[in-house]
């Protein structure tokens, strides 16, 4: 079927000459589901998903890499595991036991687990998954758990709305201290956590994904703030535990480069340590543009050759992109109530040349930074 390029309807109309209606939608959903999932995975032409499992798992690189912190050899517990992101990147290390409350989310977990022990023979008869409460599977010598986060009908960032909420993740912690417990970046973590709990915020592909509250021994340094970014293999191209304190110098001027911190780092507040690690000045509250005459080298920032500066007028920008054939042309903005696409319709770029036009609240003024890119 994922080799069918015939239009929907034609497709649809073929599987009811021997299908039901519900198993004809079925099998049209997961073709796809399974192409929206390859980016994910690399497994995705015979992995099964189901919608809403598909976008809360965590993908493969992300998932190989958390895998990495557990203990090897020993049983590790997934617990809400759903289609089993993190449960197949926990079995390659070692045994796994997956637990989750659905019973559907638990059949597709088992059936992705076979999936990926036929490229991983190690991982057969260490795996498994139980449709069971999170209580009865913490008894483990480490844990991994992503709460749910739309219990309540709506996705949420606050902890004591998910599900398991606060309390009992704080009772099954109390069982084992080893735990490794998945949260939206722009989660609050409770103050009883902040001094125990490494919290690190993992950035692929210049998306900030997850936050991780490590605990126990799991976490390498308690009470501390870590960003790590990886590739699209899960491996680390950068990472660093920082104090969230620091913060940038603020200045007007915009230098020759201006510097965007990864997401990942404006998640986890490290702009003013990365600014510090670099002598960086900061344009913009929360160090979201960083300034400098000399170009810093850091995967975490994506770095931009300034052209030209001046105030947010349209008729102005307009002119400057003219006179520079600027057609390809990438909006970015931080503290500015206006929407990239609504002021690419009235700047209507023209020409073969790309720029990248930055816009920022400097000082109570809305600027234009026309830049070009550094590779």
């Amino acid at each position: 079927m994922a080799d069918d390029d015939q239009p929907l309807h034609r497709r649809a109309a073929a599987l009811r000459r021997q299908l039901s209606a519900a198993r004809t939608h079925l099998l049209l959903e997961q073709v796809g589901l399974r192409r929206r999932a390859r980016e994910k995975f690399r497994h995705a032409e015979r992995t099964y998903f189901t919608s809403r499992g598909l976008e809360q798992a965590t993908d493969d690189a992300i998932a190989s890499y958390k895998a990495g912190r557990f203990p090897g050899g020993q049983l590790v517990a997934d617990l809400c595991c759903g289609i089993g992101g993190d449960l197949c990147g926990l079995a390659g290390r070692g045994p796994v036991r997956g637990v989750d409350r659905s019973a559907e989310l638990a059949v597709f977990a088992q059936a992705n687990l076979a999936v990926v022990a036929t490229a991983n023979q190690s991982i057969s008869n260490r795996a498994h998954v139980d449709e069971v409460d999170v209580n009865s599977a913490a008894d483990t010598a480490a844990w991994h758990i992503d709460p749910d986060r739309r219990s309540q009908g709506r996705c949420t960032t606050r902890i004591e709305l998910h599900d398991p909420p606060e309390q009992e993740l704080d009772r099954l912690i109390a069982r084992n201290r080893n735990a490794a417990i998945k949260l939206a970046p722009a989660a609050d973590l409770p103050a009883a956590w902040r001094d125990r709990a490494e919290s690190e915020w993992i950035g692929r592909g210049g998306e900030c994904k997850q936050l991780v509250a490590w605990f126990g021994e799991l976490a390498t340094e308690p009470g501390r703030r870590r960003v790590t970014l990886l590739d699209s293999e899960g491996e680390v191209v950068r990472t660093f535990c920082c104090d969230a304190s620091i913060v940038a110098p603020r200045t007007t001027h915009v230098g020759r480069y201006v510097c965007e911190p990864h997401a990942a780092v404006l998640a986890a507040g490290l702009a003013g340590a990365l600014a510090a690690q670099h002598n960086l000045e900061s344009l913009t509250p929360r160090g979201s543009y960083l300034t400098s005459e000399r170009p810093p080298q850091d995967a975490a920032l994506t770095l931009f050759e300034v052209v030209e500066v001046d105030r947010l007028d349209v008729k102005r920008l307009r002119r400057w992109l003219a006179e520079c054939g600027i057609g390809r042309l990438e909006i970015k903005k931080r503290g500015v109530p206006i929407k990239p696409e609504t002021l690419r319709r009235q700047l209507r770029p023209r020409g073969d040349a790309a720029a990248t036009l930055l816009l920022a609240n400097i000082d109570g003024a809305a600027r234009a930074i026309l830049a070009s890119r550094v590779p």
